[in-house]
């Protein structure tokens, strides 16, 4: 090595080290060793790629975009993690490798916490567009014990493949929580999922677009189960045969997940009822982890 990179060496390795120092004080030791990480790979990574300060500025203006673009009802940070495989990552960083388990996958960005409550059996959909699907199964952990009185949030996009948030602020539709039976089992009808973009009209949509990527997800419909004493499940479950299923936007697809939707012509439902058009039906059970299990 030259002189000459050698004092850059030295210049650059020399900035890395104030910023390391800086956080040595750090009273809470899990931050400390997370920033200190952080800088040394952020510096290497700069380093590694030799970044131009016409390319920071770039990254700067982009995180800006994605903050402006960002509120209550869109969130474009969790956007740009899943498009660049963190959200999964974390996932699978902190799943429990428990055999039998529902495999967790991403939470994604059009979760809320003021879903209504539907009636075991009650109708998720409330008016979302599409074609009408009964969804049942059985909450369990991995010894097969039920878990009777979990709450089963369900939420996804109707059939143009839209979310309700993305309608007007007072739309709320295809979303909701219930109580699963004492035995464990669950029902209620839905829209059958069909394949749509993530937002793309932001700053991670430009990523994408440069990237030569699409912005599709398969159909797939979002779970979240909670229940005293067990791990909080994070999953989809995803249609067999959908096309996009090997080329998820968000890495999100497991095989565990992917599940055959059955189709009916108009007649009898397992619920009794008697839709007056053709309806599809999935099943699926989900199995939790217990504490004591993790």
């Amino acid at each position: 090595m030259s002189r000459e990179l050698a004092a850059a060496a030295g210049r650059e390795q020399a900035v890395t080290d104030k910023v390391l120092a800086s956080f040595a004080g750090t009273a809470d030791s899990r931050l400390r060793e997370v920033m200190l990480s952080l800088v040394r790979h952020l510096h290497a990574f700069a380093r590694d790629v030799r970044l131009s300060e016409q390319e920071w500025e770039t990254a700067i203006e982009f995180l800006t975009r994605a903050g402006h673009i960002t509120d209550d009802r869109r969130q474009e940070f969790i956007l740009l993690s899943d498009v660049l495989g963190l959200s999964m990552l974390t996932v699978a960083i902190n799943e429990p490798a428990e055999p039998g388990a529902t495999e967790a996958t991403v939470f994604g960005p059009f979760y809320v916490d003021d879903a209504p409550e539907v009636p075991l059996g009650g109708d998720v959909a409330r008016g979302a567009v599409g074609t009408p699907c009964y969804v049942s199964g059985q909450v369990r952990s991995v010894d097969g014990t039920p878990i009777g009185g979990a709450l089963l949030h369900v939420w996804g996009a109707d059939d143009d493949g839209f979310y309700d948030v993305q309608y007007s602020a007072d739309h709320s539709a295809g979303r909701g929580w219930l109580r699963v039976a004492p035995d464990g089992t669950y029902r209620f009808w839905t829209v059958l999922p069909t394949p749509y973009p993530i937002p793309h009209d932001g700053p991670v949509g430009d990523l994408l677009t440069a990237a030569g990527r699409g912005p599709m997800r398969p159909a797939h419909l979002h779970f979240k189960v909670v229940s005293p004493d067990h791990r909080t499940l994070i999953t989809h479950i995803f249609v067999a045969g959908d096309p996009y299923l090997q080329d998820d936007a968000v890495f999100g697809v497991k095989d565990s997940l992917v599940v055959a939707a059955e189709h009916h012509r108009a007649g009898p439902a397992p619920d009794g009822s008697h839709p007056r058009e053709s309806w599809a039906s999935m099943h699926f059970d989900l199995v939790l982890v217990s504490d004591e299990d993790r």
